[in-house]
C-alpha cells in the first residue's frame, strides 16, 4: 500500500509534518522488526535474493489507485510477490528485498523523501505483521490447503494494517478525511489482495512440482497482468464516468442567485481532484473580464490564463488544438515547458469555453493532487464531457446576467434606466445618511417630438444615442448617466452640493447644445434640464426624482436649467390643471383671440390684423401665452389649439369679408405644427370653411422651425403657399438663420424682432441692424414688417429705410373683437376698392 497525502493549505490545525509521520513510522516499525524478524537463520542465494527483489519491483509497479480528495491509496500485485518471497527467502531477507523494492519504486516514481521513508516502514510492518500471524497458525507444507488459509490470513491482515498505519499518516497530517476513506482502505482487500495470495501460492506450488512449470506461469503471469491492467482502466473509466455524471448534477443544482463560474471551477477541482483550476471569462455586458481560481493554496489569481498571448490559452481558444489539451512536463516542448513553469504546474488540461460574449473563455486545470496518479487521456476525455455542462452552465449564467441587465438598463442606448437609478441614488445615500450628499440631473431632449413625428422613430432613436454619447462624453468621470424614458436622461453627481450641480447641469447643458447629423440631416441638440439635490431637496429615490422632474417643467419656459423650489409644487399642480382643462377651455370660449393690426408703412393702410391667443381661467385670472402654449406642445395638445385660433381668426376675417372689407389675418404657428404630417389639409379645410380665399390668410413661423433642417427637407411650407397664403418669418435677427438661406425657401416677409426696433431711436446699432435686414430683404424680393413700434420718430426711421408694414403700440394695443369693432370706427377710414378687386380698404387716419 502506498499513501498520497498533501498539505491542506486551507485546514492547518497543529498537526504532524511529513518527516515527523516519517519518522515516527520508522520508530514504530524498527522495534517491532527486531522482535517479530530477528537475524536470518541461513544464507539465502544471491540470485533469487535479486529476483525477488525484481518481482517485489514490478509488482509495486502495476497497481491500482483509489483517489479521495487530496488522499489516495495504490493498491498492487506485491501480494503474490510477498507470499513467494517469504517461502523462498523467510521473514528477514523479505523484508529487506520489499524495502529495497519500495525504495527503488518510489524513487523511480519522484516521491517525496519523507514519503518514500514512510512507505518502506508501512512495506515492512506487513512483512512483520504477515511473519506474526504466520507463526500464529498452524502454517506447514505449501502444499496443505489449511496452509494456504493461513498465508492468505496472514497477507489480508498485513495488508489491513499496513492501511491503517496509512489513515493514522492521513488524520495525523491532515485531519479526519470521512468515512470514504474505510472504503478506499477495505476495498483492495475484499478484491485484489485475495488474489494476489491466490497467485502467489499457485506459483509456489507449481514450481515446488517443476521447475519446468515457469514456462507456464510466465505468460499466465503477462496475462494476469494484462487483466489487471485492464481493471485498473475500466476502473478510472468507471470512475471518470460518474466524475461527469456528478459534476452534471452539481450543474443542475446552481441556483440563479450563486456565483455560477466559482460553483464551477470548484466542482471541477473536486472532481478531477486537481490542485489549480481556473476560468477566464470575456466581458459581457457591464462585466469586466473575469477569472476565477479554485486552488488548495487560496489564491485568487495566478500568471498565465488572463494573459491573451500565454501559449496554452492562444492554443485551444484559436482552435489550433481540436478537443481539450493534455500537456505534461515530462513530455513538453520546449514553449510548453516555459508556459508550465509560469504557472508552477507540472501537467495541465486547458479547453476553450463558450460564451454569448463572441469571444470563447478559457479553462485550465493544473495538477492531480497525487504523487502516483496524473492527468492522463481519460482524464482528457472527462473534461471533454464535463464541457458540454461548464457551457450550459455558463449560458444560462450569462442569460441570467442578460435578464438581470436588461431589467436595470435601457435597451437602446445600454444606460441605466430609472430602476436602477433608483437603487443607485438610495445605496448612496444609506451608505451616509447624515453627511451623504448627491446631484441629480435630470434632461429634456427638447426637439424629440418633432423628430420622431417628421422622420420616424428610427431617426428619433438614433437622436437618442447621440445624445447619450454626448452625456456620456461630456458628464464628470464619476457621475452616473441614465435614460428615464422617452426623451428624458439623468446624471446623478455623488458628494455634490446644490450650488455644485446647479453649475454642473449649466456646463451639461453647455457642452451638450450642438448640431448633430441624424438621418442625414443637421439637428440641433438642446437640453431643458432640471436640478435636485439631496439632502436637501429629499433623502431617498423617490423624492429626489420627482423633485427633479418638477424643476424640469420648471426649466422648460426659462433659461433652460431650474432647481427645484417648493412653490414649484404648486406650480406643477397648476400645470397638470391647465393640461386637464385646455379641451374643455377651448370649447366653453374661455381661450380667446386679441386682434393687433399691421399698417402699410407708407399709406397707412391696414392691412392685416395679428391674431394673438388669451386664456382667461375662472380660477387663476389670464394665463400667459407662452405658459399655456408651450404646456399644449408638452401634452400634444397644440395641434387643437392652433385649430382653435385659426377658426376665430378665419371667423373674423368673413365677417369684414361679408362687409365688403378685405383684411388679411395671421396666425402663428408652432414648430411642432410643421411636423404633423395632416397639417396643410387641416389648413385648407378651415379655409374652404370659413370661405376665406388663401390671399387673406398669414402664417407667421419661428425663425427656428423654418431653418430645422427636418422642415427643409419636407415639402410643407411648399404645400402651404401653394394654397395661396403668404408666409413671414416672425422675429428675425434672433435665431441662427441668415437671409441666404430663405431664398430656399417659400417665404414672403420677414418681421424685424422688437428687440431691434425698440432701441432704433437711441441705438444706432440698433438703426444699422434694422437697416441692413430690410435692404437685405428687399433684395430678396421680400416684404418687412416691424413689431414694436411705439413712438413716431421710430416709424419715421423705418419709413425712411422703405420697411414695408408697421405694427407696435403706436398704430394700437392688441384687441379683443368687440374693440376692435370700435377702434376700426373710431380711427380708421375706407378707401375704394382697388381696380380689379372686390373690396374695400381702411386706412389709419391721421
Amino acid at each position: 500500500m502506498a499513501a498520497q497525502d498533501a498539505p491542506d493549505a486551507r485546514r492547518r490545525p497543529i498537526r504532524l509534518t511529513p518527516w515527523g509521520i516519517a519518522l515516527l513510522g520508522v520508530g514504530v516499525v524498527l522495534p517491532i522488526a527486531a522482535w517479530t524478524l530477528g537475524w536470518p537463520l541461513a544464507p539465502v542465494s544471491v540470485v533469487a535474493f535479486l529476483a525477488m527483489v525484481v518481482a517485489l519491483a514490478v509488482a509495486e509497479s502495476v497497481n491500482v489507485n483509489f483517489e479521495f480528495r487530496r488522499h489516495g491509496v495504490s493498491s498492487t500485485t506485491s501480494e503474490a510477490a510477498v507470499v513467494v518471497a517469504l517461502v523462498v527467502l523467510g521473514p528477514w531477507w523479505t523484508a529487506v528485498a520489499r524495502a529495497l523494492a519500495m525504495g527503488g519504486t518510489c524513487a523511480l516514481q519522484r516521491f517525496p523523501p519523507a514519503k518514500t521513508v514512510f512507505n518502506v516502514a508501512v512495506a515492512v510492518l506487513e512483512v512483520c505483521v504477515a511473519t506474526l500471524v504466520l507463526r500464529l497458525l498452524p502454517a506447514d507444507e505449501i502444499s496443505s490447503p489449511v496452509t494456504w488459509l493461513c498465508y492468505l490470513v496472514a497477507v489480508v491482515t498485513a495488508t489491513f494494517i499496513g492501511g491503517l498505519m496509512t489513515v493514522v499518516a492521513i488524520v495525523a497530517t491532515q485531519g479526519y478525511p470521512g468515512r470514504v476513506v474505510w472504503t478506499i482502505l477495505l476495498l483492495p482487500l475484499v478484491s485484489v489482495v485475495p488474489i494476489s495470495v491466490l497467485v502467489g501460492l499457485a506459483v509456489l506450488l507449481l514450481v515446488h512440482t517443476t521447475t519446468w512449470s515457469l514456462l507456464l506461469l510466465a505468460p499466465l503471469i503477462v496475462a494476469l497482468v494484462a487483466l489487471y491492467r485492464r481493471f485498473a482502466a475500466v476502473s478510472r473509466e468507471g470512475q471518470d464516468l460518474e466524475k461527469v455524471y456528478a459534476f452534471a448534477r452539481q450543474v443542475e443544482q446552481i441556483g440563479p442567485d450563486e456565483d455560477g463560474p466559482r460553483r464551477l471551477v470548484e466542482g471541477l477541482r473536486e472532481l478531477l481532484n486537481a490542485e489549480r483550476v481556473a476560468l477566464w471569462l470575456p466581458p459581457y455586458l457591464d462585466e469586466e473580464p473575469r477569472l476565477v481560481v479554485a486552488s488548495d493554496d487560496g489564491r485568487s489569481w495566478y500568471d498565465g490564463p488572463s494573459d491573451p498571448d500565454d501559449l496554452f490559452r492562444r492554443r485551444v481558444t484559436e482552435g489550433a488544438h481540436e478537443g481539450p489539451l493534455l500537456v505534461t512536463l515530462a513530455r513538453a516542448t520546449e514553449a510548453e515547458a516555459a508556459a508550465l513553469v509560469r504557472r508552477g504546474a507540472g501537467d495541465l488540461l486547458a479547453a476553450p469555453v463558450a460564451t454569448a460574449a463572441g469571444e470563447p473563455g478559457y479553462l485550465e486545470i493544473c495538477d492531480r493532487r497525487s504523487d502516483f496518479v496524473s492527468f492522463a487521456d481519460g482524464d482528457r476525455d472527462a473534461l471533454d464531457s464535463m464541457l458540454t455542462h461548464v457551457n450550459a452552465a455558463i449560458r444560462q449564467q450569462q442569460l441570467l446576467t442578460q435578464i438581470r441587465y436588461d431589467a436595470d438598463h435601457d435597451r437602446l442606448t445600454g444606460l441605466p434606466n430609472r430602476q436602477r437609478l433608483a437603487v443607485e441614488i438610495d445605496e448612496l445615500l444609506v451608505a451616509d445618511p447624515v453627511a451623504g450628499r448627491a446631484g441629480l440631473i435630470l434632461a429634456s431632449l427638447d426637439n424629440y417630438a418633432e423628430v420622431t413625428d417628421t422622420l420616424g422613430h428610427a431617426a428619433s432613436d438614433e437622436l437618442l444615442l447621440v445624445t447619450a454619447g454626448l452625456l456620456r462624453e461630456h458628464a464628470p468621470p464619476q457621475a452616473l448617466v441614465a435614460r428615464m424614458e422617452g426623451e428624458q436622461f439623468a446624471v446623478l453627481l455623488p458628494g455634490l452640493s446644490l450650488p455644485a450641480t446647479e453649475r454642473a447641469a449649466r456646463r451639461l447643458r453647455e457642452a451638450t447644445s450642438t448640431r448633430v447629423r441624424v438621418a442625414g440631416l443637421d439637428l440641433e441638440v438642446t437640453l431643458t434640464i432640471g436640478v435636485a439635490a439631496a439632502p436637501v431637496h429629499g433623502a431617498d429615490s423617490g423624492t429626489l426624482m420627482q423633485r427633479a422632474d418638477v424643476a424640469l417643467l420648471a426649466g422648460a419656459g426659462k433659461s433652460g436649467v431650474a432647481s427645484y423650489h417648493p412653490v414649484l409644487d404648486q406650480q406643477s399642480l397648476r400645470r397638470l390643471q391647465l393640461g386637464t382643462e385646455l379641451e374643455q377651455a377651448m370649447a366653453d370660449g374661455e381661450i380667446s383671440v386679441v386682434f393687433q393690426p399691421i399698417i402699410d408703412a407708407r399709406t397707412s393702410d391696414i392691412v392685416s390684423v395679428e391674431t394673438l391667443v388669451r386664456w382667461a381661467h375662472p380660477r387663476y385670472g389670464a394665463i400667459a401665452p407662452d405658459e399655456f402654449i408651450h404646456l399644449a406642445e408638452q401634452i400634444g395638445r397644440i395641434g387643437p389649439l392652433t385649430d382653435h385660433v385659426l377658426d376665430l381668426a378665419l371667423a373674423r376675417c368673413r365677417r369684414w369679408l361679408d362687409q365688403d372689407i378685405a383684411l388679411s389675418v395671421a396666425v402663428n404657428l408652432s414648430a411642432r405644427c410643421l411636423t404633423e404630417p395632416d397639417l396643410v389639409d387641416r389648413v385648407q379645410r378651415a379655409l374652404r370653411r370659413h370661405g376665406v380665399p388663401g390671399e387673406l390668410l398669414t402664417l407667421e413661423l419661428t425663425e427656428g422651425s423654418v431653418v430645422d433642417d427636418s422642415v427643409r427637407s419636407s415639402t410643407v411650407l411648399a404645400d402651404l403657399h401653394a394654397l395661396g397664403l403668404r408666409l413671414s418669418m416672425d422675429d428675425f435677427g434672433t435665431g441662427y438663420s441668415s437671409l441666404s438661406q430663405l431664398r430656399q425657401l417659400p417665404i414672403d416677409e420677414v418681421k424685424i424682432d422688437k428687440s431691434f426696433v425698440l432701441g432704433m431711436s437711441t441705438s444706432q446699432g440698433e438703426s444699422f441692424i434694422a437697416r441692413s435686414i430690410i435692404e437685405l430683404a428687399h433684395n430678396l424680393g421680400l416684404r418687412v414688417v416691424a413689431e414694436g413700434v411705439e413712438d413716431e420718430l421710430t416709424r419715421n426711421l423705418l419709413a425712411e429705410m422703405g420697411c414695408d408694414k408697421l405694427q407696435g403700440f403706436l398704430v394700437s394695443r392688441p384687441l379683443p373683437d368687440e374693440r376692435l369693432e370700435s377702434w376700426i370706427l373710431a380711427r380708421t377710414g375706407v378707401r375704394s376698392a382697388v381696380a380689379g378687386t372686390p373690396h374695400r380698404r381702411l386706412f389709419v387716419r391721421s
